[in-house]
């Protein structure tokens, strides 16, 4: 997530009790950079105001570059399946507020938003200081989980410097992969980054990682056993998902797995676990054989493995390689906004290709930031359309209160990707360029990619009429 500074006065919040949209109204006011802490300090203050719910959940961490949600979503799933009682805290939202807080899966309905809401902004308004959205919405969901009173509650870090959920003392973080640094990055500049995830790395903290980066291994061990953390081996396969899927996120379904297991072997009450369905639980030994009713239960009922497992899930978290086949043309929505994950969306649009051989492909990428605009974003998209027809088409974006960075000049990426021999078009509004899209490529065959910005998909979205 990126925090920009804007222009917005600071809101001075008061004890009263809110409408659900007054709730909203309130958090779309309050995403002032300026508002934001770069310590524990305030966020501590209003934890012992709401009587440290912080304390109150066993969290689990999940930070790195790209795949934090995917993560987050995966190890989700896979501790419900144990039997577990599970937390689950997203960033960015799309198109409600709702979609950043889950309870065993499923997003925390209006009621219980604006309930919580109000005890968390009147706590905060009886210390009279100013805080950001992230920070209330962060304490939203650790006060809800603990009363909730879940297992688990797995918590998106979305940055690694500081986050308000740092509030909290991690007994596992995992870590996607690493790359917010360029080709031409230095080895010590690598290093500093890498550095910053000692943040979330505690005392007796189980660490993960799925980074392939043999340098930013030893830098995260390295860490870990300074901090007297518990360095558990990195992530080397691919879960073998459903194609096309184990390509894009199998990684990430890997570290989920390994993160559930640890939370399930070293940390879980077993009484809490489903020894009977469980995936991840180690059975105690049994001496001797067993019995003929035993084997014939067996038989009868043989258990779920967890490759069955693995071929029978899906995310359950839209706008993340989300394709809506129902639409026509078919439309596949993901938030890729950096160099690494518009790689990864790149061959997953390959890979379908491959299997379904569509009519006509245009890519609508929402120009917000700097984070695409280099070389190395020129040759990947060269070299996909040298590979795969179709076109690439950039628009502006509808800012909104999570963000209001900067556009890029949209005729400018344009004529630079031209120059390098892509077919590329700008246009004005994203309605202009989506109703270009679907003139150009085949009403049953064609896809239409939405991606580049987390803005450009709640545009989307707001066009089809979503309610926030």
């Amino acid at each position: 997530m990126q925090i920009t500074k804007q222009k917005e006065k600071k809101v001075a919040l008061t004890t009263k009790q809110r409408t659900y949209k007054e709730v909203i109204a309130l958090l779309d006011s309050m995403w002032n950079a300026e508002l934001l802490s770069t310590n524990t300090k305030k966020i501590t203050l209003l934890d012992k105001a709401l009587g440290t719910p912080s304390k109150k959940v066993k969290a689990v961490f999940v930070g790195g570059s790209n795949g934090k949600s995917l993560t987050v979503n995966y190890a989700t799933q896979l501790l419900i399946n144990e039997g577990l009682k599970v937390g689950s805290f997203y960033s960015p939202h799309f198109n409600t507020y709702n979609e950043r807080i889950a309870h065993n899966n499923e997003s925390i309905v209006n009621t219980a938003f604006t309930e919580v809401a109000n005890e968390v902004i009147n706590a905060a308004a009886s210390l009279n200081t100013d805080f950001h959205a992230q920070e209330l919405l962060t304490m939203m969901a650790l006060t809800y989980f603990a009363e909730q009173k879940v297992d688990a509650a797995v918590l998106e870090i979305t940055d690694s410097n500081f986050d308000p959920a740092m509030i909290c003392n991690p007994i596992i973080s995992g870590i996607t992969r690493i790359t917010n640094y360029g080709e031409e990055a230095q080895a010590s500049e690598i290093r500093q980054i890498v550095e910053t995830y000692q943040s979330i790395i505690k005392k007796g903290c189980w660490v993960i990682s799925a980074d392939q980066n043999k340098a930013n291994l030893q830098t995260l061990q390295d860490l870990t056993e300074k901090n007297n953390g518990h360095w558990a081996m990195p992530i080397r396969k691919l879960t073998a998902l459903k194609y096309p899927f184990e390509q894009l996120h199998g990684r990430c379904a890997a570290l989920a797995e390994r993160i559930a297991q640890i939370f399930v072997q070293e940390i879980a009450d077993p009484k809490n676990i489903i020894l009977n369905e469980s995936l991840l639980a180690k059975p105690k030994g049994q001496r001797g054989r067993p019995t003929l009713e035993a084997k014939r239960q067996s038989e009868l009922n043989p258990k779920k493995t967890l490759e069955q497992f693995w071929q029978t899930t899906t995310t359950t978290i839209s706008n993340r390689f989300e394709l809506i086949e129902e639409n026509k043309p078919t439309i596949l929505l993901d938030n890729a906004n950096n160099i690494d994950a518009f790689q990864n969306l790149l061959l997953g649009i390959r890979l379908l290709n491959y299997e379904r051989k569509f009519k006509g492909l245009v890519i609508i990428v929402g120009c917000e930031n700097n984070d695409l605009l280099n070389t190395d974003f020129y040759k990947i998209i060269r070299y996909f359309f040298k590979k795969t027809t179709g076109q690439i088409v950039f628009c502006p974006i509808s800012h909104d209160a999570q963000s209001s960075n900067k556009d890029w000049n949209v005729e400018q990426i344009t004529n630079d990707i031209k120059n390098v021999k892509v077919k590329a078009r700008s246009t004005t509004s994203f309605t202009q360029a989506l109703d270009y899209a679907k003139k150009i490529v085949d009403e049953e065959n064609g896809l239409i990619a939405i991606t580049g910005s987390r803005a450009l998909i709640a545009e989307y979205w707001k066009n089809k009429g979503a309610k926030k």
